[in-house]
């Protein structure tokens, strides 16, 4: 017999991709976006660059492009590099954001009539943006406070008749727009991250589900292959007083089923000939004398998927011993037949004989023979179904019906 087992395997590269899918691609929206931002930004400072005051010592264009150089190359990386590498260009970025900062005032001279706010301040926001990027929630905050106060400083130091009070409000602004810059930047991450985390949980509750129907189904098809193979043979050999050929070909048709259950199909569908020659040998495997006829206008294609095969063959070999077994008359010799008629995406299969027949009404639905192995197996298959109509001294016809 053939067992299913199921254990929690250890995680695989796919299951690790697939954990963060919208981590990954939360991370590469918003590097793209931020690099493309701080380029964008370099290129609206620059004329203010090229006019301001300056230590003539040092270009001023140099600190332009050392501050911002890290961000092109973050919306490189974000768009066709690793994912790893966008967290450590990130922070490269924002460093380097925070270094020019530092030595504003060593670029800038301080000797001018009037006032302008240093573009390091007016940038603050892409050198937040890149730090919610690099780093945790608690880093990427520190450095956001820190980075505030540095270019609110800076730019007191640059900009003529600055007053304390003055730079206390641009603290205090520049903290209100690092705060809300990293706030956008850390609820898109956890938001990915939580959907990262109920994808798992929702591809968990789907294997289990899985794994579940898959014992459910297995369990259904050996109990089938017990009461159908093993109890049909054991049943006959207590009536038998003797062995006989007919016993002996039983019990090793039962134990060929029992060695095939144990491999799985090596083909997932079967043609419309294959099927009529499968539904054959299941008939020839309980009386090699019943007749299987396939109309001749039956030519339809058909792709019958290999375990809708198997419930098929397995209901219409209950469905041959249930007749055999039980409508023969005394007197005169009980005529049967399978007709198979192929349609585009489906199959009716129908057993007919002129035998005693019964009542369906008076057979107790706990008995395998109909409610379970016939009517229970067809209606557990997807697309599946099953009728028996029968009367008593009026024959049985039971009738399989499966479409795609």
């Amino acid at each position: 017999m053939s067992t299913l087992a199921v254990a929690t395997a250890p995680a695989t590269v796919g299951d690790i991709e697939f954990s963060r899918a919208a981590t990954e691609q939360i991370l590469r929206r918003l590097g793209v976006m931020v690099g493309t931002a701080a380029m964008i930004v370099m290129v609206l400072e620059l004329p203010a660059v090229l006019v301001g005051p300056v230590n003539l010592s040092i270009w001023p264009e140099a600190h332009l492009v050392a501050a911002y150089l890290m961000f092109g190359v973050l919306a490189l990386v974000s768009a066709r590099g690793r994912v790893d590498a966008i967290r450590r260009t990130a922070g490269a970025a924002a460093l380097c954001y925070l270094g020019a900062t530092l030595v504003t005032p060593l670029v800038y001279s301080v000797v001018h009539i009037g006032s302008f706010a240093s573009w390091p301040y007016r940038g603050l926001a892409v050198g937040v943006l890149a730090a919610g990027l690099a780093w945790s929630r608690r880093v990427a905050t520190a450095f956001a406070a820190v980075l505030a106060v540095a270019t609110s400083v800076s730019n007191a130091l640059v900009v003529p008749d600055s007053s304390m009070g003055s730079t206390l409000g641009d603290i205090t602004r520049g903290l209100g727009v690092a705060a809300l810059f990293l706030w956008c930047v850390v609820y898109a991450r956890a938001a990915a991250e939580r959907v990262d985390r109920e994808a798992v949980r929702q591809r968990s509750r789907a294997a289990t589900v899985a794994a579940s129907a898959a014992r459910e189904r297995e369990s259904t098809r050996f109990a089938a292959l017990i009461h159908d193979a093993v109890l049909s043979t054991l049943l006959e050999a207590s009536r038998a007083h003797r062995s006989s050929a007919v016993l002996r070909n039983q019990a090793a048709r039962t134990l060929e089923q029992l060695e095939q259950s144990r491999r799985a199909p090596e083909i997932d569908h079967l043609d419309a000939a294959a099927t009529v020659e499968f539904l054959r040998e299941a008939v020839r495997t309980v009386s090699a004398e019943i007749p299987v006829q396939v109309p001749s206008r039956s030519t339809a294609d058909l792709c019958l998927p290999t375990e809708a095969a198997q419930v098929l063959a397995a209901a219409l070999s209950e469905a041959v011993r249930n007749s055999v077994r039980h409508a023969d008359v005394p007197g005169r010799r009980v005529r049967r037949s399978v007709t198979v008629t192929i349609a585009t995406g489906g199959i009716r299969v129908v057993l007919s004989d002129d035998g005693a027949g019964f009542d369906p009404a008076r057979v107790s639905v706990d008995r395998m023979g109909i409610a379970g192995s016939i009517l229970g197996r067809m209606r557990a298959l997807a697309g599946g179904a099953a009728f028996v109509e029968s009367a008593p001294g009026a024959g049985t016809v039971v009738t399989l019906v499966w479409g795609s």
